[in-house]
């Protein structure tokens, strides 16, 4: 079978390594870049054996067997629209969105053309996440506590409600992902933003924000996300079921209960591999290891912005009940 060959809009940090990862598949070409500033197209494109494109209209008429899409959050929305229109499997990175209105309509558009898709939460393939899950099998969980504390990246736009939705939406998504994996759906959440922003020029974000969840299941948890350091703190979640305690990061799990204490190592550049591999070998019809499509994305990103919104209103929120099978949805090659 001839080489996948993959489209990427958006030259930046995050394309630049699915760029890589991608070329170092076999089965794989890159077939081009195209991105708003047309140099760092070329300079991609030119690294790893594609073309640079206009535009998006210009890539896709170009015949990509897939695209990803690797824009800033406040960009989503148009380009998935003209990928879904052309028919195109579409690998988006998170957030999906800065907002729910625009990824409600695109999780509606893939829905109805049946699009293969894939969104970029690669902690979902670490192989202690698996672990966590067969420890936590048949023990109630009671709490789980998530933090993300880290810095403000050197990104023009990071700091903006309107452009990345802080550090809440455009980091924690990935613990909040993580959490809804491993304990389940947030009935409603209540947080707290400090009201300052970080001492960034034209940041109006909250430095700090603190959130409570309460889960379907009943148990309780915490949300704790900050942008004031100059390094990335910690990132993870550690969950408290009866007689286990685990605490998760990408770089390892921890383990405590009768036994006594025990840490597993994690590789995340692994995971960062795995989950454009099951893209990839979806697309070609040889696998089914999708464990975010874009309608399991969409249920994250409701509750990464409901905590938002909460800390932006100081009320609670209520999230939508889901349906009765709300676990991740697979997509069949």
């Amino acid at each position: 079978m001839r080489r996948c060959r993959v489209g990427v809009v958006g030259a930046g940090g995050v394309a630049q390594r699915h760029a890589r990862v991608l070329t170092g598949f076999d089965d794989v070409e890159l077939l081009g870049v195209t991105d708003v500033v047309g140099q760092a197209a070329a300079d991609l494109a030119g690294r790893h054996g594609g073309r640079a494109f206009g535009d998006v209209t210009e890539l896709l008429a170009a015949g990509p067997d897939a695209v990803y899409v690797c824009v800033p959050p406040f960009a989503h929305g148009p380009v998935e629209e003209e990928v879904i229109a052309a028919g195109v499997p579409m690998f988006v990175e998170k957030p999906v969105a800065v907002d729910l209105d625009t990824a409600e309509r695109i999780a509606e558009l893939v829905a109805r053309q049946g699009l293969l898709t894939a969104v970029g939460h690669h902690w979902r393939y670490l192989h202690v996440v698996d672990q966590a899950r067969e420890l936590l099998a048949g023990r109630p969980v009671r709490m789980v506590n998530g933090a993300w504390l880290d810095k403000v990246p050197p990104v023009a736009w990071w700091a903006r409600r309107d452009r990345s939705g802080g550090p809440v939406v455009e980091q924690a998504a990935h613990v909040l992902d993580l959490l809804r994996a491993l304990v389940g759906e947030v009935a409603e959440v209540t947080a707290y933003g400090d009201g300052s922003p970080p001492p960034v020029e034209g940041a109006d974000i909250d430095s700090v924000t603190a959130a409570t969840l309460r889960f379907d299941s009943g148990a309780v948890g915490t949300l704790a996300t900050a942008c004031v350091l100059g390094w990335k703190h910690r990132a993870g979640l550690e969950i408290l079921a009866d007689g286990l305690a685990l605490a998760l990061t990408e770089e390892g799990l921890t383990i405590r209960d009768a036994e006594g204490e025990r840490h597993v190592g994690a590789d995340p550049d692994a995971a960062r591999v795995a989950v454009d591999r099951a893209f990839v070998d979806a697309v070609r019809g040889i696998g089914d290891d999708v464990r975010v499509p874009y309608a399991e994305a969409l249920r994250t990103q409701r509750l990464a912005l409901a905590v938002a919104e909460s800390a932006r209103t100081g009320r609670g929120v209520t999230l939508p009940t889901p349906p009765a099978t709300s676990g991740p949805e697979r997509v069949d090659a």
